[in-house]
């Protein structure tokens, strides 16, 4: 989920798509990853940093049904997104909506939450070290701070399945990889030893394996037609004239080779949760001032 607060690409409509979709289809991995935090009680303020279109922020609401979400994000039309499907499900009492770019120093009122959930946002970060220790001064003693991660853009096709240009999908990540080394440096960080430094307690840590059979799923099939989309954007000059042939048959809506018309699809990735509480305890590195309450 790439709810983030430096969007890559300019096509806000592009990428509100791929977060509904991906909200969509890992719904009941968001479920399990919210059922596992290590809470003391159920929380009743928590702030969504980087929301997007809200996934995060209506799983929490439907797992913690007395609590309120501030949803934080750097794009308006993300926001917008979220309040049409708040109202739609009669919940707009229940979420308030921030823009905000948290590089910044001085942040706006986000309230005293018991929980702050992170998914998919925090590598986007370019000062992500400042931003953890101001959630540290943003939540009170004993308050939790839920960082998601994925591991990587999510795989479709058969990994040994035939194909006219076998190994694609790989060589396209790879090249998606390397672009992602220069512009996003924190994405697969552990964010364990961060956390710490930055005065958690890191209480817990879970990696939930995705593995889901797309056959005859259509909300897969767009998943999978919209991520590759969004890859050929960003890797066409880094591919083979070949391979970026083929990446255009799989996207191609009108070929009989489109990746809508396949029914051996799966959803293939990996999320890494890190669960921390607020410690007391005082850091030597200096602090960001926190936001105005």
């Amino acid at each position: 989920m790439t709810h983030a607060f430096h969007h890559e690409c300019h096509d806000d409509a592009g990428q509100a798509q791929i977060l509904d979709l991906d909200a969509e289809v890992l719904a009941a991995h968001l479920t399990e990853i919210t059922a596992w935090l290590p809470l003391h009680t159920p929380p009743r303020q928590i702030v969504d940093l980087g929301s997007g279109t809200g996934a995060g922020t209506f799983a929490l609401l439907d797992r913690f049904p007395e609590a309120h979400v501030t949803a934080v994000d750097s794009s308006a039309g993300h926001l917008q997104r979220l309040r049409e499907k708040a109202y739609a499900r009669g919940e707009t009492e229940r979420i308030r909506t921030v823009q905000a770019n948290l590089d910044v120093a001085d942040w706006p009122d986000l309230g005293t939450p018991d929980l702050v959930w992170a998914s998919a946002s925090m590598h986007h970060l370019a000062q992500p070290e400042q931003v953890l220790r101001a959630v540290h001064e943003l939540l009170p003693e004993g308050g939790l701070f839920a960082v998601v991660e994925l591991a990587g853009f999510p795989r479709f096709l058969p990994e040994n399945a035939p194909d006219d240009r076998p190994g694609l999908e790989e060589r396209c990540h790879a090249a998606g990889d390397r672009v992602h080394a220069e512009h996003l440096p924190h994405r697969g960080a552990d964010w364990g030893p961060m956390l710490t430094a930055a005065g958690f307690t890191v209480e817990g840590e879970r990696q939930v394996d995705v593995n889901i059979d797309g056959a005859g799923d259509q909300a897969v099939g767009a998943y999978a037609h919209a991520s590759l989309q969004r890859i050929r954007h960003k890797v066409a000059d880094a591919l083979a004239a070949e391979d970026l042939a083929a990446l255009d048959r799989l996207i191609d809506t009108g070929s009989p080779h489109s990746i809508l018309h396949r029914s051996d699809l799966t959803v293939r990735t990996r999320r890494t949760v890190w669960a921390a509480r607020r410690s007391t305890r005082r850091v030597d590195a200096p602090r960001p001032h926190p936001p105005t309450r």
